[in-house]
């Protein structure tokens, strides 16, 4: 029963805003902004079989042991997992006799926090190529740049959404080796790029 209750957690928190079960659909924010990859199920799916395959980890409470196999995801390496590990023996503290309902929100915030690195350590760096492709076009200080963006971020701009799932299917793919689809997303993230840069020229002027 619990495993179920997990499995249904791991298939919903990470499809939440990024991904359309069985149709290999990229959303952004909001289903309306949306990119069809080939194979990016596949690679989702390589991605919920870690966290499944593993879960009998976590319920035996080997939590470190459990973070540890996604160092295998591009850009997550160990001083990230252990302070994902200290914040989440935090939370165990402040939920000394957990209930099955109290496991299920455990692993919802275990794997948010995943979710939470993975994306942005690789969103970090399409931010930086923002800048870098602003100041070729433009003489802009990083300041400027960064207040534009934060505009953008403030209202939920679409190419910044699907730039975000974007970076984080091309992580996936090329921490699971599917290489194609990784070339696409990398395509496709340097159209949402070169937009974003315009609309940032656009708000300078």
């Amino acid at each position: 029963m619990i495993l179920e209750q997990l499995y249904i957690a791991t298939n919903n928190l990470i499809n939440q805003q990024f991904y359309k079960d069985g149709h290999d659909i990229i959303t952004g924010r909001t289903p309306e902004v949306s990119i069809k990859i080939s194979n990016s199920g596949q690679v989702i799916r390589k991605f919920k079989d870690l966290f499944n395959a593993n879960l009998n980890l976590f319920l035996d409470g080997k939590y470190l042991q459990f973070l540890n196999l996604f160092t295998k995801i591009k850009g997550v390496d160990e001083n990230y997992i252990n302070e994902i590990y200290q914040d989440l023996q935090l939370k165990l503290h402040n939920l000394k006799d957990t209930e099955n309902i109290e496991i299920v929100v455990l692993y919802a915030i275990v794997l948010n926090s995943l979710i939470s690195s993975i994306r942005d350590i690789n969103f970090n760096k399409a931010i930086s190529e923002i800048n870098k492709r602003v100041r070729k076009k433009k003489k802009i200080n990083d300041s400027k740049i960064q207040r534009e963006l934060d505009m953008l971020f403030m209202k939920n701009d679409d190419n910044i959404s699907i730039l975000y799932n974007l970076t984080y299917l091309d992580t996936l793919a090329e921490s699971f080796n599917y290489k194609k689809v990784a070339h696409i997303c990398k395509i496709q993230k340097s159209k949402y790029i070169n937009r974003i840069v315009n609309l940032i020229l656009e708000l300078d002027n």
